[in-house]
């Protein structure tokens, strides 16, 4: 009795497996809250007071590299939005972070938003096949020549005899392989940048990282045409 408790946990385990996978893929993401851009600092209204007689202003030259960089670093920043889309499983979260505090640091009131950047629909599928098949080959390893007379086998196949062979190496082979298969499926090895919806830069087709000083000057262009 206990054999058969053992053997039904053993063949139901990667079908409920699969069954949630599927669930879960199909099943809508919550919905995002409303994103509110962050409101530019208030200036505070300084009282003016009389001048003397005979006082002339005095204006002061700055250089034009000085203007433009004061404008850029001031309140253009305001009401703008980047996007970083990025492979989460392909560690790319470090760079994403280093280029999220650069812009913030070189255009104050930038919002900038990190996102993961999913594999296409194929490969995230069979991600979620990989695990199922996993537990199904560790099982049938495990508890393979109970099952085999279960199903009207009554001579092993030749390949179960040879993992059964080397039962832990065949179950640790099988684990690493499983998730290394994994991991590939889910990666998508994007770093896509985009400035208020339009795509400044794309790794998926520079086939590169950018350079902080490049993205820096990309959002720089794209904020002073808007």
């Amino acid at each position: 009795m206990a054999m058969d408790r053992a053997q039904l946990i053993l063949l139901g385990l990667p079908i409920f497996l699969f069954c949630s996978d599927l669930f879960n893929l199909f099943t809508p993401p919550p919905p995002k809250p409303p994103h509110q851009p962050p409101s530019p600092p208030h200036i505070p209204h300084h009282q003016h007071h009389q001048r003397p007689a005979g006082f002339t202003p005095e204006t002061l030259d700055f250089p034009f590299s000085q203007k433009k960089q004061s404008g850029l670093g001031g309140a253009v920043g305001y009401g703008n939005t980047v996007e970083i889309n990025f492979c989460v499983s392909c560690s790319f979260k470090g760079t994403a972070v280093t280029m999220k505090k650069m812009l913030e640091t070189e255009f104050p009131g930038l919002d900038v938003i990190l996102a993961n950047y999913p594999a296409p629909a194929p490969k995230r599928i069979l991600a979620k096949v990989v695990p199922v098949a996993q537990m199904g080959v560790i099982g049938m390893i495990v508890a393979g020549d109970r099952v085999f007379p279960m199903i009207g086998i009554t001579q092993p196949p030749a390949w179960f005899n040879s993992l059964r062979a080397n039962r832990f190496g065949s179950m640790a082979s099988t684990w690493l392989l499983g998730n290394f298969l994994q991991s590939y499926l889910q990666s998508s090895g994007a770093f896509e940048v985009l400035c208020n919806g339009e795509l400044v830069f794309s790794k998926l087709k520079e086939g590169r990282f950018p350079g902080e000083i490049e993205l820096r000057d990309l959002i720089s262009k794209k904020l002073t045409r808007t």
